[in-house]
């Protein structure tokens, strides 16, 4: 048996979220259709953190278990073959298959980025509806800025908790959360080595109330230790949301790609 990793990118616009459901209108289950398309045979995926309807990826990680040869490049172009335009197979590794020390797309990793792009403009843009979120107010960076300090290091992040969440604690370690802008775009950049339910569309929906001037730069930690939900903003938009990339120890040596939104425009 051999364990194949893949690198798996998609715009999901169209889709309604990562995970399989009865109407087969994810991108697991596209995926999975295409895998047993090339394949001849089904193959069940794990992947390294789900995403909800409208969420993209620009690198997605997912495995599965073969006992098939093939050449590892089959794996990207000949499932490619079978998938949608909004799908595709950017790089493919094989794995020694050990019990032992196995890789495991959701397990190995040890943190996952998200990028949360954001179109500043008067006027919306018909060429990024659907892949960026909007606010047509203007906006201070410097501000919400100044407000995202708090938000680094272990907290309980229950303010910003969708009530659906299944996570079994609150607490989580931000590692990272960078604002930066360029023209009408902007970019926030967040990692931590897991995230909650709505977190990262939560804290955006309240770090933009700061930008606009509805909330004061005082706000941000007053909502994050109250740990009530109702004081934060509502949840913003999925559109401008895209797991970026998911952090595993070099070991594992899979061919990942870095990339920030800011270079696409």
């Amino acid at each position: 048996m051999k364990r194949i990793a893949l690198g798996v990118q998609y715009d999901g616009s169209s889709w309604s979220g990562y995970q399989k459901q009865p109407d087969r209108n994810t991108v697991q289950d596209r995926l999975e259709i295409a895998l047993a398309e090339f394949a001849r045979v089904e193959l069940p995926t794990t992947c390294a953190g789900r995403t909800d309807a409208g969420v993209h990826a620009l690198e997605q990680v997912i495995h599965f278990d073969t006992d098939l040869s093939r050449p590892i490049n089959a794996w990207v172009r000949g499932v490619n073959a079978f998938l949608p335009d909004s799908i595709v197979v950017r790089w493919a590794r094989e794995l020694a298959h050990d019990p032992e020390h196995e890789f495991h797309a959701r397990f190995s990793a040890h943190s996952r980025t998200y990028h949360y792009v954001l179109y500043n403009n008067p006027n919306r843009s018909a060429l990024l509806a659907g892949r960026a979120g909007w606010v047509f107010r203007p906006i201070d960076v410097e501000l919400m800025r100044e407000a995202a300090q708090c938000l680094v290091g272990t907290h309980d992040f229950s303010a910003f908790r969708s009530s659906q969440c299944q996570a079994r604690t609150p607490i989580k370690k931000l590692n990272e959360l960078r604002i930066e802008r360029r023209g009408d775009v902007i970019v926030f950049t967040v990692c931590a080595g897991a995230f909650l339910h709505h977190m990262v569309r939560n804290l955006v929906g309240s770090l933009v109330y700061v930008g606009i001037g509805r909330q004061p730069v005082s706000w941000m930690r007053e909502v994050l230790e109250s740990g009530d939900r109702d004081m934060a903003a509502p949840t913003f938009m999925p559109d401008g949301l895209y797991l970026a990339k998911v952090g595993y120890d070099p070991k594992w040596g899979l061919p990942q790609e870095d990339s920030s939104p800011l270079g696409w425009f």
